[in-house]
């Protein structure tokens, strides 16, 4: 059974949102990272309804722009790739994989002429969204993008009461971004 239907698991979710005084909890993914420069994305817990059943929903909320530069990463990454078959991207490699200075800034080179490229072109476009996983291993798992401009504990709360009351209303409309913008002032 999946454990996030489990009602002990509900009420002891239930028991730490209300000592933190929040309709969620964030979830620890073991990252080391600085709360303040976390801005883009949030992974949380919250207890909603699925076929009039409580369950514990498990979602990972992130910006548009953050959802856009994953793409465009992606999608450069997977060029780099055809022309540089063999090719793993130095996140990706086994911590025994031997080390090539001189592909990896070819390849970093060829990665950064892509990413220009996609976006000059608008070759991604994304729009809010939610995904959802009835398959997840701890409850529901969602993916929610919205534009954004950061991820903030109000947009959390808000994006939780419109879901739980089944009034969210996502904008339809398609965004692309440019990385280079940030760097124009």
């Amino acid at each position: 059974m999946n454990p996030g239907f489990d009602p002990e698991e509900i009420a002891q979710l239930k028991r730490e949102c209300k000592a933190e005084g929040t309709n969620f909890i964030y979830v620890e993914d073991g990252f080391e990272e600085d709360e303040e420069e976390n801005n883009e994305h949030a992974h949380v817990q919250f207890i909603g309804y699925h076929n009039n059943r409580e369950v514990i929903y498990d979602a990972l909320i992130y910006t548009l722009r953050l959802h856009h530069a994953t793409k465009v990463y992606d999608l450069a990454l997977e060029r780099v790739q055809k022309q540089l078959p063999g090719y793993v991207s130095p996140d990706e490699r086994s911590i025994d994989a031997p080390e090539d200075p001189e592909k990896d800034e070819e390849a970093e080179l060829l990665l950064t002429e892509h990413i220009e490229e996609i976006e000059e072109d608008e070759e991604i476009k994304v729009s809010e969204h939610v995904e959802t996983d009835t398959d997840f291993e701890y409850g529901i798992g969602l993916e929610v993008g919205l534009n954004r401009e950061e991820i903030t504990e109000k947009v959390i709360d808000d994006f939780i009461a419109h879901f739980n009351a089944d009034r969210l209303k996502l904008d339809k409309n398609v965004y692309s971004f440019r990385s280079s913008e940030e760097d124009d002032y």
